[in-house]
């Protein structure tokens, strides 16, 4: 397995370089973002380990810029800053994983290998089917570049079925995934939230599948 360590504090590269060879990995460094990202984009890396504080390019602007170039390889970011929104930009900009520094060797290792059994299967940060585009983060949707306000059982809906594009789904499974198992909810609550969606997004964007279900279509 191939692994890219972009940092640019080189005693914790040299000693991680050192470690993960031990472990069975071959391992490239890159000492500031743009590097990182040039060799992220021309080598078929199995996993990256990407720091946020970089020269050239931050963590995360390397991580959004590959997402945006469709390249799907697991990225473990490592940061100094332990603050619950350093986190979750990084997840929201495309990151798999994230660790503080300092951290143990071992939990590193178990990190790494986790993100190599899921490989480099597409996960984006934002939601794209035909002209919808749904951003989970900033919770911001537009058709066809035109800004759509929905409520928040609208959007869960949304992403529910962006999530799933495609594919037909049951009454019972969206009501199992967008609304609360503990709450009363009327039988009819898909349909009259599809109908909802079907005004805001286009009733052809929503199609129903008779007897079967709902299906969301580019």
């Amino acid at each position: 397995m191939r692994l890219l360590l972009v940092d640019d504090e080189s005693r914790l590269t040299a000693a991680l370089r050192k470690g993960l060879t031990a472990d069975g990995f071959a391992v490239d460094v890159a000492s500031d973002g743009v590097e990182g990202l040039e060799r992220a984009g021309q080598e078929p890396y199995d996993a990256v380990v990407l720091d946020v504080m970089l020269p050239g390019l931050s963590g995360y602007e390397v991580v959004r810029r590959l997402r945006a170039a469709d390249n799907w390889v697991p990225v473990l970011m490592l940061s100094a800053k332990d603050g619950e929104h350093d986190q979750a930009d990084a997840l929201d900009d495309g990151a798999d994983d994230y660790l503080t520094k300092p951290f143990s060797y071992v939990v590193l290792l178990a990190r790494i290998r986790a993100l190599l059994r899921r490989g480099s299967v597409a996960r984006p940060a934002v939601l794209r089917v035909g002209e919808v585009r749904l951003d989970p983060a900033s919770r911001e949707v537009d058709v066809a570049g035109a800004p759509v306000e929905l409520t928040s059982r609208e959007f869960a809906l949304l992403e529910y079925l962006a999530r799933h594009a495609g594919r037909v789904l049951t009454k019972t499974e969206l009501l199992d995934h967008v609304w609360d198992a503990a709450a009363e909810t009327a039988p009819n609550a898909v349909e009259v939230y599809v109908g909802y969606l079907r005004r805001k997004i286009g009733a052809e964007r929503l199609l129903t599948v008779r007897g079967a279900g709902y299906r969301l279509v580019g």
